[in-house]
């Protein structure tokens, strides 16, 4: 059976920050808009702020829905799921800010993740939770971790931020999302 919690602290936090994948939902407003689910990966980009709060970093791609959808109305659920270990699945349902690379907040926020910083990183996005819940995660299978994928950081690895900057002007999907909202500032501020 599921439960609701007030804050994000001891065995929640620690589940949360030893799974090696999580999904971000969000939706626009509009009722025929599309609905985005993302994977995120990559050790160490995403981190509990708070009891209230976690963020994770945003990398570039071919896409930026989520971003559009943060910018448009806040609304998004995180959610991580044990695939090893008791079965268990946690969501933070809130909202969410991106943090672009020109706010004076962004350096601070970028640091806190020491190493985890790397090329194509677009924002920080700090989600603020309004529901914290888990449940119980029976239907999730069982799959081993095998380890990081390197094919992002390793292509965007060889491009520089002036390239890269290039890159996110030429995808249709990163200036405007799917459904037509602005999604990332262009040009893309240097770091």
């Amino acid at each position: 059976m599921g439960k609701t919690y007030a804050r994000i602290e001891g065995r929640l936090r620690e589940f949360i920050e030893e799974q090696p994948v999580f999904f971000t939902a969000t939706a626009p407003l509009s009722a025929d808009g599309h609905v985005n689910v993302s994977p995120k990966g990559r050790k160490g980009t995403w981190r509990v702020l708070d009891d209230q709060r976690v963020a994770y970093l945003d990398f570039g791609g071919s896409h930026a829905e989520t971003i559009a959808h943060l910018r448009e109305n806040g609304r998004i659920t995180l959610m991580w799921c044990a695939f090893d270990g008791p079965p268990n699945i946690v969501r933070v349902h809130g909202t969410g800010e991106p943090v672009f690379r020109d706010d004076p907040r962004f350096p601070e926020l970028v640091a806190g993740f020491g190493e985890a910083d790397g090329p194509a990183l677009r924002a920080v996005v700090v989600v603020t939770a309004k529901l914290i819940s888990d449940t119980c995660g029976f239907a999730v299978p069982f799959m081993d971790y095998r380890g990081e994928r390197t094919l992002h950081e390793d292509y965007f690895g060889r491009k520089s931020d002036e390239e890269f900057a290039a890159y996110c002007e030429s995808k249709d999907y990163n200036a405007v999302s799917m459904d037509g909202l602005p999604a990332l500032p262009l040009p893309l501020p240097p770091r």
